[in-house]
């Protein structure tokens, strides 16, 4: 489909378009050459049907309203990580004066590389790995990041089931995990924290609140390590169920009816962090626990490891790398402001986990209080924080069910939508590339769906947790990191910044400024390829308590991650030798747009002369 350019005399053929194929023929390419040789220029609006696909006269879904795109990026990028994983590491790292970090790393590569995919996905109108369509040597990059949201798929899903398991738990009068008198309780079991003085930790397997998430719901104490797994559980299996039914039925038929679902997922998240925060603030201890994650030690901003933990943290929370930005903004009228979009979702993500600070630091600062130890005793992240730490807090409080049942209610929305942003890239990737699945996309989505709970059975069984810390730890780790380099190396610096911001012109009217072209040609990928190789040189084995894993299980924890990466030079080297000519020929076809191979035959591969990649 062309986009955008055309001569005087075929604006009756936007009309009408005639069937092509993806790669665009030589009529259609010297009708975009006659129009630029011109110099008449023509408005999206005019030339372009914004359902109209690359593929001919099959219209592509759109979103049914512009909102629904929105809420389906922040319910995407807003997930989990939000509440269990930015407070701490502000509280962790300085207080307020992590900010400072944070917001730069945000300015010169979440926004841009943020703005980057959604822009991608908008112009070309394909899944993460058709959008290489502008230079194919990197569409291996594509397989990549929907590997990568496939295997976050595995575990991802078991966490909602987790949290939908105790939901089911709260609906009752008293708590299960107010007491140490159920039969999953050892005899270690205790409501009252110990300190021990010598490791300067807190004992809080001994709870009951830690003995039920992981005795209780895990059955961790049934089994001896990674190599004892046992067989899967009936209750969490169950949930499980119920979860991925949830995800296919709000999958299925594509945007249409995604859209519809995060209006709930999306913005429930946020009336109960402000119920919870109401509630959080008129606790004994609240007050000091909020002192302590705004507290500002610039002393700290001179540790190296702080400014790593914020670098982290940006390459993660934006969502940037899973295909999902791309895919979605790839259902995008295309003249829809992408520009606009980024700033508002990013901006919203990052004032997200700032404000999730504050309920959770309120509470935690009511534990320490309850308990009689230091803040620092009690602070946590990851699920420890939401399966033991935040339900022993709710537990001590009037109407405890009812405000455990509106805290659960809240993990499910805020894991929802975030799982279905991570199926989507990989059904619409997949779709969008191999064409014959889109008559199917019910069975296919099907397909995706039960083949990720297959795999998730692994995570519900005695040593599930084994299998789950294992996928976290390299699933999306380097890897993704990895992925993000390539992609802005392949735009930046391969297809050109400054083609890649005539196409933003294009869709949205004017150019992007020196600033972002800037970042995406020399700050961002210089900041991924600093944390690939940070990732990699800071690398720890992976270990859940005291258990450490054995070498066997880190071999396949390092396959998992590399068998992602892999794709790029797999299939990099695949594309050269089904190219025709000699390698030269082949290697330039394979950096050259392929509606441009036509520009090939001729000697003219802009990529062959010095001044693309002076270009800005």
């Amino acid at each position: 489909m062309i986009k955008g350019r055309l001569p005087v005399g075929q604006m009756s053929s936007v009309v009408a378009p005639a069937k092509q194929s993806n790669d665009m023929g030589p009529k259609e390419v010297e009708l975009i050459l006659v129009k630029e040789q011109n110099g008449v220029q023509f408005t999206n609006s005019t030339l372009i049907n914004p359902a109209q696909t690359t593929t001919g006269t099959e219209e592509r879904e759109t979103w049914a309203k512009k909102i629904d795109f929105l809420l389906s990026v922040i319910g995407f990028a807003v997930d989990l990580a939000n509440v269990w994983r930015f407070p701490y590491l502000c509280y962790k790292n300085g207080g307020g004066a992590f900010l400072v970090p944070y917001l730069f790393f945000m300015i010169i590569a979440g926004m841009p590389l943020f703005y980057m995919e959604l822009a991608l996905g908008q112009y070309n109108r394909e899944g993460a790995a058709g959008v290489w369509k502008i230079c194919p040597l990197f569409k291996g990059v594509g397989f990549t990041v929907i590997l990568i949201s496939l295997y976050v798929g595995f575990y991802y899903n078991v966490i909602i089931a987790w949290a939908l398991y105790y939901l089911f738990s709260s609906f009752t009068g008293n708590l299960p995990w107010v007491n140490c008198n159920n039969t999953w309780n050892s005899l270690n079991c205790s409501d009252i924290w110990t300190f021990n003085r010598t490791s300067h930790n807190v004992t809080r397997r001994s709870t009951p609140a830690a003995e039920y998430f992981e005795r209780g719901v895990l059955h961790l104490h049934e089994s001896e390590g990674i190599n004892d797994l046992g067989l899967p559980r009936w209750q969490l299996t169950s949930c499980l169920t119920v979860v991925i039914v949830v995800l296919y039925f709000s999958l299925w038929k594509g945007v249409r009816t995604s859209g519809k679902v995060v209006w709930i997922t999306a913005t429930m998240p946020y009336v109960v962090l402000t119920g919870l925060l109401l509630r959080g603030v008129t606790l004994p201890g609240a007050i000091d626990g909020i002192k302590a994650y705004l507290s500002v030690d610039f002393h700290r901003l001179w540790e190296t490891s702080v400014w790593i933990d914020a670098a982290t943290q940006i390459c993660f929370s934006l969502g940037v790398g899973f295909g999902v930005l791309i895919a979605f903004s790839s259902y995008n009228k295309f003249s829809n402001n992408c520009y606009r979009d980024a700033i508002i979702t990013s901006s919203v993500n990052s004032l997200t986990s700032f404000f999730s600070g504050f309920v959770v630091f309120s509470f935690l600062g009511y534990m320490a209080q309850k308990h009689n130890v230091a803040l620092e005793d009690v602070a946590t992240d990851g699920p420890g924080l939401v399966f033991i730490i935040y339900p022993e807090a709710i537990a001590t409080l009037p109407w405890s069910s009812v405000w455990s049942v509106i805290f659960f209610i809240m993990l499910l929305t805020l894991g929802i939508d975030s799982a279905m942003g991570g199926m989507e890239s990989v059904i619409t990737g997949l779709i969008d590339e191999f064409k014959f699945l889109r008559k199917h996309r019910k069975l296919f989505t099907l397909f995706i769906v039960v083949s990720t709970f297959l795999i998730s059975l692994f995570c519900v069984t005695n040593g599930g947790i084994y299998v789950f810390t294992l996928l976290d730890h390299f699933a999306a780790g380097t890897s993704i990191l990895f992925g993000v380099l390539i992609e802005a190396i392949g735009i930046a610096w391969f297809y050109g910044v400054g083609r890649f911001s005539d196409d933003i012109e294009e869709m949205i009217g004017h150019r992007p400024g020196l600033y972002w072209r800037l970042c995406w040609k020399y700050v961002s990928p210089l900041f991924l390829l600093c944390m690939v190789v940070i990732s990699f040189g800071t690398f720890k084995p992976p270990y859940y308590g005291t258990y450490v894993f054995p070498v066997w299980a880190n071999i396949i924890g390092w396959c998992v991650a590399i068998s992602s990466m892999a794709m790029v030079p797999i299939y990099a080297i695949y594309k050269l030798c089904v190219l025709p000519g000699t390698f030269r020929d082949k290697l330039a076809y394979a950096i050259t747009p392929e509606r441009e191979h036509h520009l090939v035959e001729n000697g003219e591969v802009r990529q062959f002369k010095l001044r693309h990649w002076l270009m800005m």
